[in-house]
């Protein structure tokens, strides 16, 4: 009837199979467990919402009208008690270890209820994905333990996402549009850090965040090849927080500003910049692309959840005074134009749904993350292996840091021994300078052993 060459040829017409059928294509690879998962996050969400959230949205909306300059620690407080700062986080970094793709089910469902309260919790980890994604595995661990630390002590520790500036819209946010875009958020280098100057605008949960992953330029002109991505602390000399917006709706969820003046962030907290990336085989505009669309790529899924959750929450909403109230002795809901139109807001949201959930389904296909926490072996070693063994891997990754390090070290001085035996048995010895890798190793080994230690280095000699 038609042969494979021509199924294969059929399947690259637009619209393309692999395009259109990504939950055909995943779901017989994802592990079972994730069923399960999805189901306990969607329960402890809806738990969630009969407690706390329809208990509280009116009294916290009518406050944040009463009072525009009201900061929701309250509810910061008691989402942090019921652990959703760190449900999402890796349990390799002491996180719940919840995969990623069963938030957009956690974000639908308290969205459903109030858009503003689910975003004063999802917008965390979009900070959180920006610090991931720098791969900087020294302060993905300090500040991941910060954000612990704080659940525990009762003290949240927030994250915000800080790349929108006044000039520069979201299309800015392209590698396509950077160079052309009005930035004027500017880092330079400097002995030690960076100076930055500049201001940044709509970001999410500012106000109440303790940590800000900072997307700044050190050439305004080529932003897409020398972007710096930092890590801020509020507190930090020269930060300060600057208005909050003054929004029709989702109150709760603050857009603020962001006021950098010759604030000094120092090399420690640097997540990524040109230097780090210098020896890869990749452009710096090919790893700002990379990192960029792995952010959108899994924070554009929780953006569908949201839009989806404000249309089941209107749907639901409909129908439940479609429901109670009548006209002419009649219950509305029992009218055809008022059937109708129930229906036609049904099937908006469960389209929505679907949109988002297939977008989770592309990701876990098409992304590396998506494809390594979703291969099943992975999934289940990273969600039933004891924490204390991830713990111990971290110190196992830097012991291996530095071990390779100085053997990177070493190579480069075994090289230099055929030229110093020429020499030597040429008739005299190797000159002070030809020994300087020598001493340069010695002294490295000696600055790295007082150094002060971080988090992960102490345990790795507690282990």
């Amino acid at each position: 009837m038609i042969s494979r060459s021509q199924i294969k040829a059929y399947m690259e017409n637009e619209p393309r199979f692999d395009d259109i059928m990504c939950s055909l294509r995943s779901t017989g690879k994802q592990p079972k467990g994730l069923i399960k998962e999805t189901q306990k996050v969607m329960a402890v969400a809806r738990k969630f919402n009969d407690e706390i959230t329809r208990l509280s949205v009116l009294a916290l909306d009518r406050k944040m009208h009463e009072e525009p300059d009201y900061l929701p620690w309250d509810f910061v407080k008691t989402a942090s008690d019921r652990g959703f700062y760190t449900m999402f986080m890796p349990r390799f970094f002491g996180g719940g270890g919840y995969h990623f793709y069963c938030m957009n089910v956690f974000s639908e469902e308290i969205g459903s209820v109030c858009a503003a309260m689910v975003n004063l919790i999802g917008v965390h980890y979009l900070g959180y994905a920006a610090l991931a994604l720098s791969w900087n595995m020294r302060l993905i661990d300090q500040i991941s333990r910060e954000v612990i630390n704080g659940e525990k002590t009762g003290k949240p520790c927030l994250l915000s996402f800080a790349m929108t500036e006044p000039d520069a819209g979201t299309v800015s946010q392209k590698v396509e549009f950077m160079d052309t875009g009005s930035l004027a958020c500017h880092a330079k280098k400097v002995p030690g850090g960076y100076v930055v100057n500049g201001t940044k605008i709509f970001i999410s949960c500012g106000h109440l965040s303790t940590w800000h992953m900072l997307f700044v330029y050190t050439d305004l002109a080529k932003a897409s090849e020398i972007m710096v991505i930092l890590a801020v602390k509020t507190g930090a000399k020269g930060f300060s927080f600057g208005k909050k917006e003054k929004k029709m709706g989702q109150k709760a969820s603050l857009a603020s500003e962001l006021v950098f003046q010759d604030c000094f962030i120092p090399d420690e907290y640097v997540l990524l910049d040109k230097s780090q990336i210098a020896h890869l085989s990749k452009s710096p505009r090919q790893i700002t692309e990379q990192i960029l669309a792995g952010i959108w790529g899994a924070s554009r899924m929780g953006v569908g959840a949201l839009g989806t959750s404000s249309a089941r929450g209107a749907f639901e909403q409909a129908l439940r005074f479609a429901s109670e109230n009548r006209i002419n002795n009649e219950l509305l809901i029992n009218y055809e134009w008022c059937q109708n139109m129930l229906a036609e807001m049904y099937i908006t949201a469960t389209v929505a749904r679907l949109s988002y959930l297939e977008s989770g389904y592309a990701n876990s296909l098409d992304s590396t993350f998506g494809k390594l926490t979703s291969i099943k072996p992975f999934y289940y070693a990273w969600k039933y292996t004891p924490r204390i063994v991830f713990d111990l891997l971290v110190a196992w990754f830097f012991k291996f840091y530095f071990t390779t390090k100085l053997l990177r070290k070493f190579f480069l001085i075994f090289k230099k021994i055929p030229t110093w035996i020429a020499l030597t048995a040429g008739g005299r010895w190797p000159r002070l300078w030809e020994l300087m890798p020598v001493l340069k190793t010695a002294a490295w080994l000696l600055r790295s052993w007082e150094a002060p230690e971080s988090g992960m280095i102490s345990r790795l000699k507690r282990y």
